[in-house]
Formats: C-alpha cells, sequence, structure tokens
C-alpha cells in the first residue's frame, strides 16, 4: 500500500508541473510571438524483484525476469515549440514579423546591473530618445534592439522614412535624400531546448552554457554577410503565439483527469490500510 501512495504522490507531482506549463500557454495566447511549452513524461525509476531464484527454471522464458515496479511518472522534457505562429497586419512601420521558423530578432537585455545578448520573436520596436538628436529603437521593454555586429540601433531622429530592405536591413531615409541603412540582428536557432527562458518573452544561452562544451555554432548561428538571404522578415506586420488555446483546454482536462486518478489511488490505499489496522 505505501508503494502504491509513493507512485501516486510522485506521479501528482509532475503532472502539477504539466498543468504550470499548460496554464503559462492559456495566459501567453495573446503574447506577440510567444512559442508555446510542450511536455514529455518518462517512467521513473524502476526497481526489479526476482521471484524465481532457479535461474534453469527459466529456460524458454521470453518475458522479461523478475517483477518490476515502477514509481511514478516524471517531466522528462520541456520542449519550445517552433511552429510559425499567425501574421496579423498592423500598417505600423516599426512592426516586424519573422517569417522562418528558427530566426529571432537580437535585443540587449539590461536586468539589473546585467546586460546579456537575448532572443526574441516579438517584433514590436519603439524608437527612444538617446540625446537631442538621436534615438535608439527598442522593444516593448525598453531593450535596445541589436544589428548584426550585437550593435544598439541608433541614428538621427530627423529621418523622413523607415523601409525594410531584402535580407533584413532597415533603410532609414532623411531630408535631404540621404540614406543610412542598418541589417537588423537575427539569429537561426538550431537547439531552442539548450537557450534559457529569463522573463519577457526573451531566451538567452545559459548561464553554465561554458561548462557545456557545446560551440555556440550547434544552438545558434548569427546571420551575416551572405546568410541574410535565407531571411524572412515583414514589415508593418507582427506574429500571434502558436497557441492553440482548444488545444490547450483539452490538455488541461486530461492532466486533470490524471490528477485525479492519482488522488484517488492515494484514498484507496488508506482505505485499505484501514481495513488491515482494523483486523482483530
Amino acid at each position: 500500500m505505501n508503494r502504491t501512495m509513493i507512485t501516486a504522490a510522485n506521479t501528482m507531482n509532475q503532472l502539477q508541473k504539466h498543468l504550470d506549463i499548460i496554464s503559462n500557454n492559456i495566459a501567453n495566447a495573446q503574447t506577440t510571438g510567444f512559442k508555446k511549452r510542450q511536455a514529455s513524461f518518462s517512467e521513473m525509476f524502476v526497481q526489479q524483484f526476482q521471484n524465481q531464484p532457479n535461474i534453469d527454471a527459466e529456460a524458454g522464458r521470453l518475458t522479461p525476469g523478475g517483477i518490476r515496479y515502477g514509481v511514478g511518472a516524471k517531466l522528462s522534457q520541456v520542449r519550445i515549440s517552433l511552429a510559425q505562429g499567425s501574421i496579423v497586419h498592423t500598417g505600423r512601420d516599426l512592426d516586424f514579423a519573422l517569417t522562418v521558423e528558427n530566426q529571432y530578432f537580437k535585443v540587449l537585455a539590461r536586468r539589473g546591473n546585467q546586460e546579456t545578448v537575448s532572443y526574441t520573436r516579438a517584433g514590436a520596436f519603439y524608437l527612444s530618445p538617446v540625446n537631442e538628436d538621436q534615438v535608439i529603437l527598442v522593444n516593448g521593454q525598453g531593450d535596445p534592439v541589436l544589428d548584426e555586429n550585437d550593435n544598439p540601433i541608433v541614428f538621427d531622429g530627423d529621418f523622413r522614412d523607415i523601409r525594410l530592405q531584402d535580407s533584413g536591413v532597415l533603410s532609414v531615409t532623411y531630408d535631404d535624400g540621404t540614406v543610412r541603412e542598418i541589417p537588423l540582428g537575427i539569429v537561426e536557432v538550431h537547439k531552442p531546448q539548450l537557450l534559457q527562458q529569463i522573463g519577457d518573452n526573451l531566451l538567452s544561452l545559459p548561464e553554465n552554457f561554458a561548462e557545456l562544451n557545446v560551440p555556440e555554432g550547434e544552438i545558434l548561428t548569427n546571420l551575416q554577410g551572405g546568410a541574410r538571404i535565407g531571411i524572412g522578415l515583414e514589415q508593418q506586420a507582427l506574429e500571434q503565439s502558436n497557441v492553440d488555446i482548444g488545444e490547450e483546454l483539452t490538455k488541461m482536462i486530461q492532466v486533470q483527469r490524471a490528477y485525479q486518478f492519482q488522488a484517488r489511488s492515494i484514498t484507496l490505499a488508506d482505505q485499505m490500510m484501514g481495513l488491515i489496522n482494523g483486523l482483530r
């Protein structure tokens, strides 16, 4: 009975984590550029009891020897789904939507005294004054948007027009007819599971990146030069979240039902132990 209760309690703990992931997906269903998280489970530690001490008696047996007991299920992996979200046209010049699934904008996330190059699919950008003459391109949290060389995008504020050219290049036109071209910083992510979430819909390399012994090029590639030909970017548009509310609500019901089953197992095991203790 005690094993039943332990197994159920372990599984309930992991199911609660799955519910938290589903809840986070639903809460971000309207967040620009948000990518849903998907959970997968695996069996926890399995203990084997050898119920046949005579090995010779096992001759010809096709099934695994012994009796195997699991101790519940665990949340083995949480993956980021890179599936493309729907594109909504806004008519705003500083709204940009990435149209290739594994491409991300680069921003300089400032959290406390730390600055970290981070990555996001949210392309709603704004202009913030640097001084009397210049402005800087920032995201909704005020983090500077970076160019292909990881420099903040700063330019004179007396421009006439901003247009997106091929390969993700911003073309800033001034009243005197001069044009300044600025390549937006964009990366291709190959292994999103190795990136960490730092909040505000941002991803970054993990803090223990140096200890992983994984080349940065295996995780992501900074698109520069000829590699920028493959950039998919649309101006005056935003990518919506790829969360399917109907799918997430269905998962929530299934997980809640599984949680109830495990809770019921604990109740039944407790009742059976009560009956045993009541025997005279």
